[in-house]
């Protein structure tokens, strides 16, 4: 898919509203010729997790066969890594990024939810605390949604969906 039909999906989705988001979901990549294009998913990213009070784990990472790692990706040198995009998506980027995945680890959540515009239509949009970037989201079906990446001042978008998972956190409660 290129980005302008998958730009074009996009706005054929239903909104959402935060509290829909509310629980772990399951991220994969759209493949559309962005930089960023299954650089996560090689990093070993999971996806992400929205809590009651709206705030969200933005990148949550597959830490060996159950556990989830938050990151915090204030410290990830944003045009740097659009830049060397290539890099991102080799098996040492993989070993690297594995091992400095305790240093990243965030102390909270590192992002919020709430209603933002895009092209006219309001939604639920992930706003990041420390990074001039915001995930607007639209639903595709109950339990998947399909987002959009904004990074300010760049015109590229990034597209991924997200499903709904079973949070082994919440089970026994």
């Amino acid at each position: 898919m290129n980005a302008l039909s998958a730009l074009e999906r996009f706005r054929q989705l239903a909104p959402v509203e935060p509290e829909k988001l509310i629980g772990l979901w399951r991220g994969r990549g759209v493949p559309t010729g962005h930089p960023l294009d299954g650089i996560l998913e090689n990093l070993g990213w999971f996806g992400k997790r929205f809590t009651e009070d709206l705030r969200a784990d933005a990148l949550l990472f597959q830490s060996g066969d159950r556990r989830l790692t938050a990151i915090d990706p204030a410290p990830i040198p944003l045009r740097l890594a659009l830049r060397f995009h290539f890099l991102g998506r080799t098996r040492t980027a993989r070993n690297l990024f594995s091992h400095l995945q305790k240093g990243m680890r965030a102390a909270g959540p590192t992002a919020m939810l709430k209603v933002l515009p895009y092209e006219g239509m309001r939604s639920a949009a992930m706003v990041y605390d420390r990074m001039p970037i915001t995930d607007y989201f639209r639903q595709i079906g109950e339990d998947r949604l399909m987002g959009l990446m904004v990074i300010e001042n760049d015109v590229r978008r990034y597209f991924f969906e997200l499903e709904r998972v079973r949070d082994p956190a919440e089970e026994g409660r």
